[in-house]
């Protein structure tokens, strides 16, 4: 995601980060690269230019030619101007009356339904709600059947009529469903088309004067590039949408829907879709964004990743067993599956400071830990527990179960020992750490 033009700006700031002279010159050309790199990004020209020229103007207002470290001022100021461009802050969406009405729409093949579903899931798991999906594409044969198995796979109810050739009147009976059933949000997922028509458009306009929505989505497939902003710009014509979703961003997308959407239609980015699972959606927050662009990381969202995955009393039972040295492969392979929730490999690397740009040329498989589950798997209960038991004839079963090579099961062992060390070395120094604060004169 933005690797090319996070490579292009990194490139354009190295003439100020040199030690060399800088002059209002070299700053222009700075400036006329991070320009290129944005058209090449396919940001909208009118917004690349208005973003460079604000750009300058606050660079030489803050008296870059003499600042100490000018390149890094540079960076900041055009930091904060990406994160000003694409929104400023974080938009929440309209929950307030109950049920809540969320309207989609977009054209086909933009990733409505799938993400009607990422929606769903994330309302109930992380709000506490209790949505209804309402299958109200009436056109594509397939878009009723995607949306119950969807809604399946999260255990969220699917609102369908068949036979019904009325979308409006689908809409407005699921909403009557919702509130007999107590459904508090309700996600109406409606017919895209291959192109922009009247018919569309009066439709999806009908049905928003139906059900008076809190929230109008407009989702869009980030990979369209220019195009997407131009759709977007038509759509909010015509509807008057409160959000935009931006999907398959993890995609070979250069960024530049993202960077373009709000300066032309004046509405915000909600949330990002970044792979294909359920649980594989953000809310779109424009600093963070920024970071990650400009190789800075986002410390902030793996913290928050972490956490939603983080168990406090597996962490304390996990701490006493490190303690007493009696970390074994079963939490070896509890933490591994940890990791795996919180989304992809690479995706969590990049959001290390300077971890992305190091790894830009490494690809990172999803399935990197699927030789070391094989391992664990096939070593026996006893075996999983008490690692000081596997000798050479047990690592040699182990690895034909495995299918890895007696190699790979020597090498897993040993770094899990070391691991284990590592873990009580760490935490013999916390409790050293605790008693020595207690010590008189010790505490500052």
């Amino acid at each position: 995601m933005f690797e090319n033009l996070s490579d292009r700006l990194d490139r354009s700031f190295k003439l100020l980060k040199g030690e060399g002279k800088i002059t209002e010159i070299n700053v222009a050309e700075t400036l006329k690269d991070v320009r290129r790199a944005l058209l090449d990004a396919d940001v909208n020209f009118k917004t690349a230019k208005q973003f460079t020229e604000t750009v300058k103007e606050k660079a030489l207002g803050q008296n870059v030619l003499t600042a100490v470290k000018p390149g890094q001022l540079m960076v900041k100021i055009v930091h904060d101007e990406l994160a000003e461009l694409m929104g400023g802050t974080a938009v929440d969406i309209n929950l307030k009356s109950t049920p809540s009405i969320i309207l989609m729409s977009g054209l086909q093949g933009s990733g409505k339904t799938t993400f009607s579903g990422k929606l769903a899931s994330l309302l109930k798991t992380k709000k506490g709600k209790k949505p209804l999906l309402v299958a109200d594409d009436i056109y594509r044969p397939a878009a009723i059947e995607q949306l119950k198995v969807l809604g399946t796979q999260i255990d969220v109810p699917v609102y369908f009529e068949e036979g019904n050739t009325n979308p409006v009147e689908i809409a407005q009976n699921a909403i009557k469903k919702a509130k007999a059933d107590g459904n508090d949000v309700v996600i109406i997922d409606t017919a895209g088309r291959l192109a922009i028509d009247e018919a569309m458009m009066k439709e999806i306009a009908a049905i928003k004067n139906a059900v008076n929505p809190n929230e109008i989505l407009f989702v869009v497939d980030s990979m369209t590039g220019q195009d997407a902003v131009n759709t977007a710009k038509e759509f909010n014509d015509k509807l008057d949408f409160d959000g935009v979703v931006l999907t398959k961003l993890d995609g070979d997308t250069r960024g530049g829907a993202a960077l373009s959407i709000r300066s032309v239609v004046n509405k915000p980015i909600k949330f990002v879709g970044m792979g294909e699972k359920m649980d594989a959606l953000d809310v779109f927050h424009p600093e963070r964004m920024a970071d990650r662009i400009l190789g800075m990381g986002d410390i902030v969202s793996l913290v928050e990743r972490a956490q939603e995955q983080y168990d406090e009393e597996e962490a304390r039972r996990l701490q006493k067993k490190i303690a007493k040295n009696q970390f074994d492969f079963n939490d070896f392979i509890s933490q591994i599956q940890q990791i795996k929730k919180m989304g992809n490999l690479k995706d969590l690397a990049a959001m290390i400071p300077g971890v992305g740009k190091a790894m830009k040329d490494i690809d990172i498989d999803d399935n990197a830990f699927k030789s070391i589950e094989a391992i664990i798997y096939s070593m026996t209960p006893k075996e999983r527990t008490s690692p000081e038991i596997l000798n050479g004839s047990r690592r040699q079963r182990i690895a034909k179960g495995s299918g890895t090579s007696i190699q790979e099961v020597n090498k897993l062992i040993k770094q899990f020992d070391e691991t284990r060390k590592m873990m009580k070395m760490m935490t013999q120094m916390k409790g050293a750490g605790k008693l020595m604060s207690k010590m008189p004169g010790m505490k500052r």
